[in-house]
């Protein structure tokens, strides 16, 4: 067995320990199954392809077998060595449309080619097998009793094992988790594997990869979009050196240097808009630009279902609009809105603007009211719906106003600022400030 995930994949020596004990040596009769799983990015793959580099396996994609006869076809072409081609027709190594003829198959395969060691066949994304065929996923979890031969079947997946479905015939496999990594661990992994441009020392280095982990590890702990982002702006930072304008250790001028590029890559984390190379001639164009919103209103805005956005205009329309203004704003038969008319308040009796005051509690059917009315295609009240809503109160950007009598309707408060809720309408192209009732500005 190799040694190099031990000693060279970092922060990952506990996992691999684990895996390397489960398959102990190639000739001894392993795991039947073992799932492994973690969020994106935290070294599920590198660890597998390291630990079986020198052992026979097969690595599968459930995105791209999408269905049970395209998997079993795949991993039978590449036990087989068979690669479908113009002069075979492209046809598979044998026709396979059930798990019977996929287990008779491969086992004569595994006799026909003698493998000296264990099989390990490795379905990444292995949560799509959940959308398959209902037999498909026990009978992999015993692949290794169905054939009598040594297969070890290893289950890749983002989610945890409960998610799931267990039902008769199936045999738990051996989990192994693969956490998030650390901000230490992070800045370790950054600083081995640094792609960083040009000769600097290893402390410029670390206090920038420390900076970019500060910045962005609330929005993001994804390893490889915060290398991404550290190679992509680091130009940037040391730009100054570069021109000589300061040293190495200035610590403070290279942060305020590089401090507007950061936020406004902030905002676009893992969505990719634009290209590195179009990020690289926005950076190198110097030219005058509209301060951006928050990120934090970029980010909902970007990140947030589609009903949820319009749950949270309707929430904001209701805690500053007057329950009066309801029919006149939102109502078929009102007629076009004048806001003129809207806004024509006697100077002497002005009232201060409810921007000013501070939103107010609004019950539950006033706020699917407004919903339903401002959003343009037609939605059945659903628990979906509903559940939206609770995920904006956990979010924070509603709140729910307790009340002593339960069986009273609830009443809820929108917490959000008129700049976010500006640039959530913006997001789905609706016209926010045309329905607040006394908006200046």
């Amino acid at each position: 067995m190799p040694d190099s995930p031990l000693d060279v994949i970092a922060c990952r020596q506990e996992q691999s320990r684990q895996l390397q004990s489960l398959f102990g040596s190639p000739i001894q009769m392993t795991a039947p199954c073992v799932f492994v799983y973690g969020h994106s990015a935290t070294g599920k793959t590198l660890v597998l392809r390291s630990l079986l580099q020198k052992l026979t396996h097969i690595f599968v994609n459930c995105v791209e077998c999408y269905s049970a006869r395209l998997l079993f076809q795949r991993v039978l072409n590449e036990l087989s060595g068979h690669v479908p081609s113009a002069a075979n027709d492209f046809t598979s190594y044998s026709r396979c449309d059930n798990t019977n003829d996929f287990v008779r198959i491969l086992k004569h395969l595994m006799q026909q080619k003698r493998l000296a060691g264990t099989l390990y066949l490795v379905l990444q994304k292995a949560e799509r097998l959940r959308d398959m065929e209902a037999n498909l996923l026990p009978a992999l979890l015993r692949l290794q009793h169905l054939t009598g031969e040594n297969v070890c079947v290893i289950l890749e997946s983002e989610i945890v094992w409960n998610k799931f479905w267990c039902g008769t015939g199936f045999q738990d496999p051996i989990i192994i988790h693969f956490p998030e990594y650390s901000k230490d661990e992070l800045l370790e992994i950054m600083l081995s594997s640094s792609a960083l441009d040009g000769e600097y020392s290893s402390e410029l280095k670390e206090s920038y990869c420390n900076l970019v982990i500060s910045v962005f590890h609330t929005a993001c702990r994804n390893l490889r979009e915060l290398q991404h982002m550290a190679q992509l702006n680091f130009p940037k930072y040391v730009e100054p050196i570069v021109t000589g304008e300061v040293q190495e250790d200035d610590v403070r001028k290279l942060w305020r240097n590089v401090e507007p590029h950061l936020k406004r890559a902030l905002q676009t984390v893992y969505l990719h808009e634009i290209s590195s190379s179009q990020w690289e001639r926005m950076q190198a164009e110097k030219s005058e630009e509209k301060a951006p919103p928050s990120a934090l209103s970029s980010r909902v805005s970007m990140e947030l279902p589609y009903y949820s956005k319009f749950l949270l205009i309707a929430a904001y329309l209701a805690s500053y609009n007057p329950s009066k203004s309801d029919r006149r704003f939102f109502s078929k038969n009102a007629g076009r809105i004048n806001k003129r008319t809207v806004m024509n308040v006697d100077k002497k009796s002005e009232r201060t603007s409810s921007q000013m005051l501070g939103p107010k509690s609004f019950g539950l059917d006033r706020l699917m009211a407004i919903f339903y009315s401002i959003v343009e295609e037609k939605v059945a009240p659903s628990a979906y719906i509903f559940s939206q809503m609770t995920s904006l109160v956990n979010l924070g950007l509603m709140t729910r106003i307790s009340v002593s009598d339960s069986l009273e309707s609830p009443k809820f408060k929108c917490l959000v600022s008129l700049d976010m809720i500006r640039a959530v309408a913006k997001n789905v192209s609706f016209d926010v400030v045309r329905y607040l009732y006394d908006f200046v500005g």
